[in-house]
């Protein structure tokens, strides 16, 4: 599958592995996705399916014992195997991310305003002055109130919450065409959550930014995103519209993710003694050691026959649409039909 011309970020076939002297761990293996100008592709699994490896890897952020193959194109560039003096040029002014936890992102002893006045300063060659005043507008962007006294605290003085506004701020500081956002949301209340997901939100209407949104909860994709891309054991398994993939799961595993939320009126199973507890996926996440000619999540789906453990199956449509474009990918031998999805 070639790129698609018009996408801003199109990834072909990205595998990411990890050598040691022991063993080497296949973290990635072969992920393809189209990103828009202005769409929000979520990324989601479970923990170590690859989302984070996958969004450092298009970043140029892997360590020297990662081999990467594939290719990685941010419009017309090829970003796939450059080295890190062709990374500074893009880095923070085409392609930014916005990290896990901004208390160990942001320099602790750097203030707020020097830190997004050091992007603005390397690629838009802004005086000190200019960058400063730059940074106030940018805190105001991001609804950090009082911008012209916060830009001069530190990290220390701020919260959870407006710390990871500063994140924000300095990754659209430069107007990216592409904004990865790598768990946004995490180990913030509900509140600041929301107020997190509406500033994203608005940078995308307002600057047309694209986002690859890396995340495991599926609340925050209903709320914001458009297309997801569903990952496991480093692998993807299913890809589609939001609402489409909501409505009807194709890949046993998608659905085994949906069953597992707890929605408002929905029943939980009960386990036999009264209590009532949500449907959970058996068995565990296999050993990233080799990746096996068939469907990595077999060992745990009801659906399994004996080609599932003997074949890999290929990501295409489940629709009537053909080919790899198509809205709505899986890789599963056995897929959900439509009426098995929407029950």
């Amino acid at each position: 599958m070639s790129p698609n011309p018009e996408a801003v970020l199109s990834v072909r076939d990205l595998s990411v592995s990890f050598r040691t002297d022991a063993r080497t761990v296949h973290a990635v293996d072969h992920v393809s996705f189209d990103l828009a100008a202005g769409e929000v592709l979520a990324v989601v699994g479970e923990s170590g399916c690859g989302k984070s490896v996958t969004s450092m890897a298009v970043m140029g952020l892997l360590p020297p014992t990662a081999h990467i193959t594939g290719s990685i194109r941010l419009g017309t560039r090829e970003l796939a195997g450059g080295d890190d003096k062709a990374y500074g040029k893009i880095r923070g002014k085409d392609i930014a991310m916005i990290f896990q936890e901004p208390m160990t992102s942001l320099n602790p002893v750097l203030t707020i305003g020097r830190q997004i006045g050091e992007v603005l300063r390397r690629h838009q060659g802004l005086s000190k002055k200019e960058a400063r005043a730059r940074a106030v507008e940018l805190l105001d962007l991001v609804g950090i109130p009082a911008p012209a006294q916060r830009v001069d605290e530190y990290p220390h003085q701020l919260s959870g919450g407006m710390r990871q506004r500063v994140m924000i701020a300095i990754a659209v500081a430069c107007d990216p065409a592409v904004l990865i956002a790598d768990e946004p949301t995490t180990a913030l209340d509900v509140t600041v959550q929301a107020g997190i997901l509406e500033v994203l939100q608005s940078l995308r209407e307002r600057l047309g930014t694209a986002i690859v949104l890396i995340t495991h909860d599926l609340g925050v994709v209903a709320d914001i995103a458009d297309r997801v891309l569903v990952m496991y054991a480093g692998r993807p398994v299913e890809q589609a519209p939001v609402d489409e993939l909501f409505a009807t799961p194709r890949h046993p595993y998608t659905r085994g993710l949906l069953s597992a939320v707890l929605r408002p009126g929905a029943s939980a199973a009960s386990d036999g003694g009264g209590k009532r507890r949500l449907p959970e996926i058996p068995g565990l996440v296999p050993s990233l050691d080799s990746q096996p000619d068939a469907c990595t999540f077999a060992p745990r789906c009801d659906r399994a026959d004996e080609r599932c453990t003997t074949a890999r199956p290929g990501f295409k449509s489940v629709t009537d649409d053909a080919g790899a474009g198509a809205p709505h990918l899986a890789a599963c031998w056995h897929p959900n039909t439509l009426q098995e999805a929407a029950q």
